[in-house]
């Protein structure tokens, strides 16, 4: 496949998922850059859904580095026990405060360069920030939903998540580098899953080389064993 055909593809499934999903935004629930750190931080590991449920009482309590970057380490645990390695979250999000207040003037830092100095904050996390607290894009946001369907896309061949990135900044405009996560992210929730993809209903079925290869509708062989004795059996048991 040509650049140039790369290049219309990606620009159908983004104008194919922004009608589909016009709405597609960042899930979790924040005010200004700092609350968007701070949640998206908590976010490893654990849904928005339950983000959103903890950091109302988090923002309430301490709404500015200042105050959080002096909390006790156990009331931020109690606050945000349900999380998931909340003891880590914790010292990172004291010692990410201390460091906007002692390095950065009380401000979130608004470029990758700076922000993955902050504790607990990797490329991942500085993204989201940038582009959804700055309308700023540097990158690609890629979780879970991003590599997944990336790879069923064929937007990219590779695995670690910094090379994918690199992929598909080479393959989409800047302009829709933070809206491209959240498309796929809304993709994956409703058709795209990690099992029993919904190829028949999906939006990017026309297009998408993996929808093509799909065996039911309950069953995609992007999943398919790799070994020819493993497919072997699966015929066997399908008969």
């Amino acid at each position: 496949m040509t650049t140039t055909t790369t290049n219309i593809k990606n620009s159908k499934i983004i104008k194919i998922l922004k009608k589909h999903f016009p709405e597609a935004k960042c899930a979790l629930n924040y005010n200004n850059p700092f609350e968007l750190l701070l949640a998206t931080i908590l976010s490893a590991q654990c849904t928005d859904v339950q983000v959103n449920k903890v950091t109302p009482i988090l923002f309430k309590d301490f709404p500015t580095p200042h105050l959080l970057m002096n909390a006790p380490v156990t009331k931020i645990e109690s606050i945000i026990h349900s999380t998931g390695f909340y003891k880590n979250k914790s010292k990172n999000i004291i010692a990410c405060s201390r460091s906007i207040v002692e390095k950065f003037n009380g401000e979130v830092p608004s470029s990758i360069a700076e922000l993955i100095t902050l504790p607990g904050v990797g490329r991942k996390t500085a993204n989201v920030v940038l582009s959804n607290a700055f309308a700023i894009n540097e990158g690609v946001v890629v979780d879970t939903h991003v590599k997944r369907i990336s790879k069923r896309l064929e937007l990219t061949k590779n695995h670690d998540e910094k090379k994918i990135e690199r992929d598909l900044m080479k393959l989409i405009s800047q302009n829709d580098w933070g809206i491209f996560s959240h498309l796929l992210i809304n993709l994956g929730r409703t058709f795209c899953k990690s099992q029993k993809p919904k190829c028949d209903s999906c939006p990017l079925k026309s297009i998408c080389p993996s929808a093509s290869k799909c065996k039911q509708v309950q069953e995609c062989k992007c999943h398919a064993p790799k070994s020819a004795s493993a497919t072997l059996r699966m015929v066997a048991i399908a008969r």
